[in-house]
């Protein structure tokens, strides 16, 4: 179990903010949560730490959010996200701490480029029809990095954008998405060692915060905007990013 007073003072607010995320408020701002941890502690460690405590707000999310998913959009992405998961699997153990924390920092980069950009352009794009070729690439590609660094969202958001689902139809599906994700997840994170005493029993002691922010991120759903709560998470991310980036290229070299 981590001990460090500074682990919890940034984990505390990370795992509220995600939890807000799951609750439709916020959508990208999962991909916050590792490379904020990582800041502190080993990446990888980072993701352990999150992983049952997605696994509770997934479970509090669907009953939320029942029924409000699109199925074919679903079974379009699921088995391309299931080859990425196992992918994430395989090839996480041969990559070290500090090229983990590359990965994280040039995809904390990417998304946050996607927000400023990417999302505004998807969105004003004609509306698209569900593909299969695009759902199967954008949805491995999805359950890759969300095994690397539960930081799946925006190459889904990619996908799902330019059909132009209802704002309570895209959080619904992508909570369905990511709740069978991480619930397989546990499979190979346990099997492989990821998930061992000091990541779950921090876990646990986190793990109380996650109906809140989950709760929380509803009640915002369709009452604030949340266009300059983006603009400030992006902002942290971005700099985040950009720290991660630099030491793990200064490592590596």
């Amino acid at each position: 179990m981590i001990t460090d007073l500074s682990f919890y003072l940034l984990a505390v607010p990370v795992v509220i903010l995600v939890g807000m995320s799951k609750g439709g408020f916020g959508g990208g701002l999962g991909t916050l949560a590792v490379p904020f941890l990582s800041l502190l502690i080993d990446p990888r460690l980072a993701a352990a730490i999150l992983l049952p405590i997605l696994c509770g707000m997934d479970a509090v999310s669907l009953w939320s959010f029942r029924g409000t998913w699109d199925k074919l959009n679903l079974k379009i992405l699921m088995p391309g996200a299931i080859l990425g998961t196992i992918a994430g699997a395989l090839t996480f153990k041969v990559t070290n701490a500090d090229m983990v924390r590359l990965i994280v920092g040039v995809l904390s980069i990417y998304f946050v480029c996607h927000y400023l950009w990417g999302k505004h352009f998807l969105e004003s794009l004609q509306q698209q029809k569900a593909s299969p070729v695009r759902g199967t690439f954008w949805g491995t590609v999805a359950g890759y990095v969300s095994y690397i660094a539960h930081a799946g969202g925006p190459p889904v958001a990619i996908y799902l954008l330019p059909q132009h689902l209802s704002k309570t139809a895209l959080v619904g599906t992508t909570i369905l998405f990511f709740s069978i994700i991480n619930f397989i997840k546990l499979i190979p994170y346990a099997w492989l060692g990821q998930i061992n005493t000091e990541s779950f029993l921090t876990s646990l002691i986190l793990l109380p915060l996650a109906p809140l922010g989950v709760q929380l991120g509803i009640y915002l759903h369709n009452r604030v905007s949340d266009q300059v709560f983006y603009w400030i998470s992006y902002g942290f991310l971005l700099l985040a990013g950009i720290k991660l980036t630099y030491e793990g290229v200064a490592a590596l070299w």
